[in-house]
């Protein structure tokens, strides 16, 4: 449908009924029929913990902004292409192999097939573990103990047939015994005296326990004075559009045209306008549709649009310059807009939630949204969140499914009297139950009950229905 205006609360009660809008262009996926069924997925801002490879991402841009410098390589993720350790295969934590290839590189070559085997190992030791000799398979396809393949890592120092280990090199060791001794190592440099009693210290009370450091410590971690690069993100109301939007609009449209060009290929399509509320218990911005512009020294580099809603911040688009995309904004923009939903969350209580749009199982490519987590999806019969990992096994087995595991439970907001549906008319706004005593027209009732049961009771009593 195409929605004239709306206001925040229609539109945050039709996205919690699996629609999305794209500009004015409100629509809803016919779930049960398409080929790649969109589930609605939404992160829970507030428990919202990053993994390591998002944590990769803010340590890069925290470089870059510092000394300049430029990922380079296979450790690079990109845009909004997390790695695999994050995926959400069931609850089974995966190798994440752009981390196992980053720790080759900084290990010596003695060591890379220690690693490899103590990664795939998975708890089961194996007949090749216990001999002395220093071995690289020749079918790089091999089974290990876990019957995994095991991946092609290429060990440059492997001694020729016949010569047995290097005894030039020092024996290899495992990854955890390296882990272990890089902790005693960092301990006693923590220690006053320097010495190995560091490493008791683990023993002794601590005032503040180890915790992960929170999304916001990693994204606003202080740079040094004479840092690099400077990096800004404003937010500013893009309807009705306020006078940085204006000020800004030129420049922002020239990166959006070039990213369109650029990375989709596509020509850029108009800009639209929605519509602002500013009730006294809402965010001090207010609730509608803004752009969230991210200005690297001066410069606007990207843009994330998002709407404002009573409940969550929803993210529609984002575009960037093509220059920087060594930078993977896509994942770091997603991680300042749900560090943004929780500071707008202090101001109104009620938003808490990050809606990234449509989570597509039976597209690997689309189910990087399923890496932010804690995350929901929405039953597409019965409209109530589902905790994603409940819903993964039924999706491994079928496109389509009702997450609900009630039979008999039903979708509480369905259309249950569509004559109090409200009708634009001529100018005059009329109940369903009144305009179809005037018309006649076949068809007409069929599609004013489609569009009653999609939207639901809420929206229909609230929204106009334009007829003519």
């Amino acid at each position: 449908m195409w929605a004239h205006s709306m206001t925040v609360q229609d539109y945050q009660d039709l996205i919690d009924r699996g629609w999305r809008r794209s500009g004015r262009y409100v629509y809803k996926p016919v779930m049960n029929q398409t080929c790649c069924p969109q589930y609605t997925i939404r992160c829970r801002s507030l428990q919202f913990q990053p993994s390591k490879s998002h944590k990769k991402v803010l340590k890069k841009m925290l470089k870059f902004l510092a000394k300049g410098e430029i990922s380079k390589g296979n450790c690079e993720d990109e845009p909004m292409e997390p790695s695999m350790e994050d995926a959400v295969a069931g609850d089974v934590a995966l190798i994440n192999k752009l981390d196992l290839q980053c720790d080759l590189k900084k290990l010596g070559d003695n060591l890379k097939e220690s690693l490899e085997r103590e990664v795939k190992k998975k708890g089961k030791s194996t007949k090749k573990e216990e001999s002395n000799e220093f071995i690289q398979s020749q079918d790089k396809n091999e089974e290990l103990g876990s019957g995994e393949p095991s991946h092609a890592v290429d060990v440059h120092t492997a001694p020729k047939p016949g010569k047995g280990a290097d005894l030039s090199k020092p024996p290899c060791r495992k990854a955890k015994e390296i882990r272990k001794e890089r902790k005693r190592l960092k301990l006693m440099q923590q220690s006053p005296a320097g010495g190995p009693e560091g490493f008791q210290a683990p023993r002794e009370p601590k005032t503040k326990p180890n915790q992960p450091k929170s999304l916001e410590e990693l994204i606003f971690e202080s740079l040094p004075e004479d840092a690099s690069h400077k990096l800004e993100v404003r937010v500013v109301r893009s309807s009705p559009p306020s006078s940085q939007f204006k000020a800004t609009m030129l420049e922002s449209y020239q990166v959006y045209k070039r990213y369109q060009m650029v990375i989709h290929n596509h020509s850029p399509d108009e800009p639209t306008v929605s519509q602002p509320e500013n009730p006294p218990n809402g965010p001090d911005c207010g609730y509608g549709s803004f752009h969230q512009q991210y200005w690297l020294d001066g410069k606007i580099i990207a843009v994330g649009v998002i709407d404002i809603l009573p409940y969550c911040v929803s993210s529609v688009y984002l575009y960037y310059d093509p220059d920087y995309s060594f930078l993977s904004l896509g994942v770091y923009s997603a991680l300042r807009e749900i560090a943004f939903t929780r500071q707008l969350h202090e101001k109104a209580s009620q938003l808490s939630y990050y809606y990234m749009g449509f989570y597509i199982h039976s597209c690997p490519k689309m189910r990087y949204k399923g890496h932010y987590r804690p995350s929901d999806l929405l039953c597409p019969e019965t409209y109530v969140w589902v905790p994603i990992e409940q819903c993964l096994p039924s999706l491994e087995n079928s496109k389509y499914c009702r997450f609900n595991q009630d039979p008999e439970a039903a979708d509480e907001g369905r259309s249950r009297d569509p004559d109090r549906l409200q009708v634009l008319y001529k100018k005059a706004i009329l109940p369903y139950g009144v305009f179809k005593q005037q018309q006649r027209e076949p068809g007409e009732e069929a599609a004013v009950l489609q569009y009653a049961s999609l939207v639901g009771q809420a929206c229909s009593e609230r929204m106009l229905l334009f007829r003519n």
